[in-house]
């Protein structure tokens, strides 16, 4: 619980403000997890060390990783194959990557770290399982993501069948006489795919789906602690980046649940305090891939204009920690 410190009201003549701070926000285990193994790798093997895309989509968090000697890149064709070390390390984003692409870096003689989120390595496992007892997959998730792309890379072409909404589950076409399956991606909105979900057991009564929820922990709190500030806010702010999905959602979720107005900035430069108006109570979250220090710099930047109060609902204590990989956890 943050620290509520008394305002002298008859000294300031700042324009009251209670930001209402949802908990839990920002980094989840798997973001930490993945942003570690950059770290420690370059802590063990030095400068550079490639990660194949954003490590997590937060441009705070690449350009700090890029400062310590991180290089990013989109594709292994860009590492180079050899330098002064035996190994040229090169790491897997946190959400996932096709089976080619770790194929490849061992046939490139790459060393390779794996910071793909254990949640989403899970739904990999179970496509597998799903493909193995010959059953046609359905994936509900968006078009492009990267952890789609991963996902759908675990099987060979055709197998997986991506579903983006309602109307989609209604009307995509699937092999005559398959079993099905259905997986989700992790990051999610928990409203929407149960509403694909329902849609698809409608459609197709005997479709398989896994035994526990896809769509991670972390999600599934932060979207719950928007439902919890977000009525009777004027205003809910989430700090994220626009190519991050659990981000792109809270915003979706706070719209939803009452809040008139409901927007997303990465950094507090962004916001312009003007825009505020008349807003007495701010709904603030971030999500699962944005440092807290950026809700702590948020916060000072209203400051300048408000005289602020910040209140924390919290929905759920997270306590999910996962292990690094044993090759750098034993460095």
């Amino acid at each position: 619980m943050r620290e509520v410190l008394p305002v002298d009201q008859s000294a300031d003549q700042r324009p009251a403000l209670t930001v209402r701070l949802a908990g839990p926000r920002g980094f989840c285990a798997g973001v930490d997890r993945a942003i570690k193994i950059v770290e420690e790798a370059l802590r063990r093997f030095g400068p550079p060390v490639y990660v194949r895309h954003e490590i997590v989509h937060n441009r705070f968090v690449v350009e700090s990783l890029e400062a310590k000697g991180a290089v990013f890149v989109e594709e292994l064709g860009e590492v180079p194959a050899r330098d002064h070390r035996d190994h040229v390390p090169v790491v897997f984003s946190a959400h996932g990557v096709p089976k080619a692409v770790p194929a490849d870096a061992e046939a490139r003689g790459l060393y390779q770290l794996d910071a793909t989120c254990p949640l989403v390595t899970k739904v990999h496992r179970e496509a597998e399982k799903h493909f193995a007892a010959d059953r046609h997959l359905i994936l509900i998730g968006h078009e492009g993501h990267p952890e789609v792309i991963g996902t759908m890379g675990q099987l060979p072409p055709g197998a997986v069948t991506l579903v983006e909404d309602v109307a989609g589950a209604m009307t995509v076409p699937v092999p005559a006489a398959s079993h099905l399956a259905y997986i989700t991606q992790t990051t999610l909105s928990v409203d929407d795919t149960a509403e694909i979900i329902a849609a698809l057991r409608t459609r197709f009564p005997a479709i398989e789906g896994p035994r526990r929820e896809d769509i991670c922990y972390a999600t599934t709190n932060r979207q719950a602690a928007v439902k919890a500030i977000a009525p009777g806010a004027d205003m809910v702010i989430v700090i994220g980046a626009p190519n991050s999905s659990n981000s792109l959602r809270l915003v979706e979720v706070a719209s939803r649940s009452g809040c008139p107005r409901a927007m997303m900035v990465q950094r507090a430069r962004e916001l312009d305090l003007d825009t505020l108006g008349s807003v007495a109570i701010l709904g603030l979250t971030a999500g699962a891939s944005a440092p807290e220090l950026l809700v702590d710099e948020l916060i000072d930047h209203l400051r300048t204009r408000f005289s602020v109060t910040v209140e924390e609902v919290r929905v759920a204590e997270e306590d999910v920690v996962f292990r690094l990989p044993p090759a750098l956890a034993t460095a």
